[in-house]
């Protein structure tokens, strides 16, 4: 066989995708569906539309980091999914080679079949990703709240980059596919779709290290109350949640099936006979699929659930980071401007500055603070952050608010009284149980009384870090030893008046910018020992907001489906490689007198007993990462966990309906391949 007409392949190539379009066909769609969803995300992302939004920076990083997870994804999952392909056309090659065709012809049959599976990708992907990219525009627009136009334009950067990206994937395909026929003889070939048939063992070590991890990563995730610290253990998390997950799906697996086939009342019955015995064969291979499903159901619900918080609740995370319309932060250059008198100064000029631009302040506060980092370890706190552990920084550092008393009752209506060295102590971020704290390079503070209410700051919720709000009688006198043992203490002075306006946000802005040039004066400055003002607008920010976290949400959706594109493709061809390994035994079922209706109930009691283990995991994942998440979202400055509970109970709920769905349009599949014997 060494002179072939032209066009030879290319014939024995689209006759062996059409005779497999069973098994071809989804492959192909998922390809050009990851090919649009790359095109779309890169094609958002170099758009100039969104380039004069506010806060566009933020969502151009997130859309670029979203590319490269579907550009690796994509790689991963396409190699994972070939290797059904290639599995199921073994068999095929290998009688191929028998007959005379030499591995060089074969791997021409691959390249062609490649070739075109790649041009009809890239041709479908980049049709659907250049018709749909403005639909996608006018989506994250709306997400972000930004103005909509619809002119229609194609990116040809985002072109070149989609071409780029998967032609790279494509020719790693092709290698790999290559590299296992040169390395195959033509009896392996042939008999390729029965490796793998001799029972396997069940590994109660491996099955029992598995719970072993998952066990640590779940403890991990509900005993963290530290929100820095969370983000930071999160992907070790995620890592030991995927490992353990396999560990138990692949190894504790084959023990489950065991432990069914010892339960004589459950296994010697028509309907679970044949399933048990069908699945305690393969169930390496079958328990890696399901541990691959439930990683993909996981990661779909943490994302949506977590992106969806975000999402709505992001007027509470703008209120947050600005208590008030109106946010002025003084700092002064020492105690001189710290005084109650200059304060009160400060606020008249402020007044002036509202009485010229006509409005009157509304649910106004203000107070002085003098700000404190150090490293709080059980009661007492280490001021100098040289001493500490590099690894005890990421949970320990701690910002400590000392606030006068005569500010606190006048702010809150109040009348506290403290006596020397006591103190109030409020908290945020962070749970304290001791009754005093004690700065290793200052005083100690015995906690009178712990607050429940203080005035919002945004600071607080800007910063990451945990914070403590110290009332004391007088902070100069409290931080007095500690300012000299760190001069820094002075360069963190400050008061803070907060306050609403009432009016537009044209007014707003307008006010922002008077204020702003009538305290960058230097000679003002310095008149009040100020070493710095910031004025900050509410409405002027919040924008930013808008395009984070709507660029969040958006790129969780588009991940979302990107996902669960790839879980569906996993379940379908799952049940149809299993569906043609089961044919045969199901046909000597049916020659020994088993009815189609006994066949159907085994096939529901198979399909039941391991398809939903995977989404009963990835539910019990995300109900152990709910503490974690929620200390993660935190750090956006939402607070707000009766909304985090909706969003993922409608999350699971939805996904669950969807998973439903696609159990029984797979199912059918299986069955008509096994009972009806058809291609």
């Amino acid at each position: 066989m060494k002179n072939y007409k032209t066009g030879f392949y290319p014939r024995l190539a689209a006759g062996g995708i059409r005779k497999n379009k069973r098994m071809y066909l989804p492959y192909i769609l998922t390809c050009v569906g990851m090919v649009m969803m790359y095109y779309i995300i890169v094609f958002l992302s170099l758009d100039d539309t969104i380039s004069y939004l506010s806060g566009a920076a933020t969502v151009k990083e997130a859309l670029g980091m979203g590319g490269w997870v579907i550009a690796i994804f994509s790689c991963i999952f396409l190699f994972y999914t070939n290797s059904f392909l290639i599995r199921r056309r073994k068999k095929e090659f290998g009688l191929y080679n028998i007959l005379g065709m030499g591995k060089k012809n074969i791997g021409r049959i691959i390249f062609w079949e490649t070739l075109m599976i790649a041009l009809l990708a890239l041709g479908a992907g980049l049709s659907a990703g250049i018709l749909f990219s403005k639909l996608a525009q006018l989506g994250l627009m709306n997400m972000i709240r930004g103005n909509v136009n619809y002119d229609v334009s194609v990116s040809l950067p985002a072109i070149i980059a989609t071409i780029k990206v998967f032609g790279v994937i494509f020719l790693l395909l092709l290698l790999n596919g290559l590299r296992q026929i040169r390395f195959s003889t033509a009896i392996s070939l042939i008999r390729s779709e029965n490796v793998g048939e001799k029972p396997p063992k069940g590994n109660w070590a491996l099955g029992g290290l598995g719970i072993l991890i998952l066990a640590a990563a779940y403890g991990i995730a509900v005993s963290i109350k530290d929100p820095v610290y969370a983000l930071a253990v999160f992907f070790l998390a995620v890592v030991m949640v995927m490992i353990g997950t396999y560990l138990v799906m692949i190894s504790g697996s084959v023990v489950f099936c065991r432990i069914l086939q010892k339960k004589k009342n459950y296994y010697y019955k028509a309907n679970h006979f044949v399933s048990v015995s069908s699945m305690v064969y393969r169930m390496k291979r079958n328990g890696a699929g399901l541990a691959s499903i439930c990683i993909l159901a996981t990661m779909v619900l943490v994302m949506i659930s977590a992106s969806a918080s975000l999402y709505f609740g992001e007027e509470n995370s703008i209120k947050s980071r600005y208590p008030r319309e109106m946010n002025m932060d003084f700092r002064m250059e020492d105690f001189s401007g710290f005084s109650e008198e200059n304060a009160g100064l400060l606020k008249e000029r402020v007044s002036a500055v509202l009485t010229e631009q006509g409005i009157k302040p509304e649910n106004e506060y203000a107070y002085r603070a003098a700000l404190v980092v150090g490293h709080l370890e059980g009661i007492t706190v280490e001021t100098d952050v040289t001493k500490v552990n590099a690894l005890d920084v990421i949970s320990g550092i701690c910002q400590f608010y000392f606030v006068p008393l005569s500010d606190y009752n006048a702010m809150m209506g109040t009348e506290k009284t403290l006596e020397e060295g006591e103190a109030l102590l409020y908290t945020n971020r962070v749970e304290y149980d001791g009754d005093v704290v004690s700065f290793l390079r200052g005083k100690t503070f015995r906690i009178k009384e712990k607050i429940e209410k203080f005035a919002d700051n945004g600071e607080m919720a800007m910063i990451v870090m945990d914070s403590m709000v110290l009332i004391v009688p007088d902070v100069e006198q409290a931080i007095q030893e500690l300012q000299s043992s760190n001069p820094q203490v002075s360069d963190s002075l400050k008061w803070i008046y907060n306050f609403d306006t009432g009016v537009e946000k044209e007014e707003q802005i307008a006010l922002q910018r008077a204020l702003t040039d009538t305290f960058q004066d230097p000679s003002f400055r310095e008149s009040y020992r100020l070493s710095n003002v910031s004025v900050e607008n509410r409405e002027m920010n919040r924008d930013d907001f808008y395009g984070l976290f709507g660029g969040i949400f958006y790129l969780g959706i588009i991940l979302s489906i990107v996902f669960i594109l790839a879980a569906v493709l996993i379940i379908y061809y799952k049940q149809i490689s299993e569906g043609y390994e089961d044919q045969s035994r199901f046909e000597i079922m049916q020659k020994v007198g088993m009815t189609r209706r006994e066949i159907r109930e085994s096939i529901n009691s198979q399909l039941l007993t391991v398809f939903f283990l995977p989404l009963l995991l990835a539910v019990l994942h995300l109900a152990f990462a709910f503490p974690i998440i929620r200390k993660i979202l935190f750090l956006f400055n939402l607070n707000n966990p009766g909304l985090f509970v909706i969003t993922t109970g409608i999350s699971v709920a939805v996904f669950s309906l969807f998973y439903m769905l696609v159990y029984r349009i797979t199912s059918n599949a299986y069955y008509h391949i096994v009972a009806m014997g058809k291609e």
